[in-house]
């Protein structure tokens, strides 16, 4: 495989209402910080630069990321996804696509991913118990097909199942949890 360098840029993803949650997730707080504040800083301390924070449902301000509103927000992921990859620059090498909702995905994960970017993977999935979850690195190359893929309420799965030949899995199960947050009982879980 052929080395590639460059810190990848963050792309979390924050657009949609939480309609089962009841607010915005976004706006959500666990022990006094905001999921986007959280995402955010997990993808700094990864070492993503910039960080992109894709908005909809709430306007956020968020320190130390871009914040890119997705007007669209209402016909699902996709769109978000489709926002977030046409606000990168042009000469940005990958990107980490994160979701506000997995408070539990740490940076260990995603140093994991840009360690098989850096030794040669385009497209690097976090796995637990061997299932693809979040979060995705995808390299420059790719986010054209990535876009196309993102339609619904589908970000990056479609692109990764039409790509199992350049996917590579990477093991994240003991440094992170994709558990998400879409009820309020799982939000009393993370409390």
């Amino acid at each position: 495989m052929t080395r590639h360098a460059g810190a990848p840029a963050g792309l979390l993803l924050a657009a949609g209402e939480g309609r089962r949650l009841g607010t915005p997730k976004a706006l959500v707080e666990i022990g006094g910080v905001r999921l986007t504040d959280r995402g955010v800083r997990m993808l700094h301390e990864a070492g993503c630069t910039p960080v992109i924070v894709v908005t909809g449902a709430a306007r956020v301000d968020v320190a130390g990321a871009v914040v890119v509103h997705n007007p669209d927000w209402r016909t699902g992921m996709g769109s978000s996804l489709r926002a977030g990859l046409s606000a990168l620059a042009p000469d940005c090498p990958a990107v980490v696509i994160a979701l506000v909702d997995q408070p539990k995905v740490t940076a260990a994960a995603v140093r994991r991913l840009r360690e098989a970017y850096e030794s040669g993977a385009r497209v690097a999935v976090a796995a637990y118990a061997g299932r693809p979850r979040n979060p995705v690195l995808i390299a420059h190359e790719y986010f054209a097909e990535a876009a196309a893929h993102a339609t619904g309420d589908m970000g990056a799965r479609e692109f990764l199942r039409a790509r199992p030949d350049i996917v590579v899995s990477v093991p994240c199960d003991d440094v992170a949890d994709p558990e998400d947050i879409d009820t309020p009982e799982d939000l009393r879980r993370f409390s």
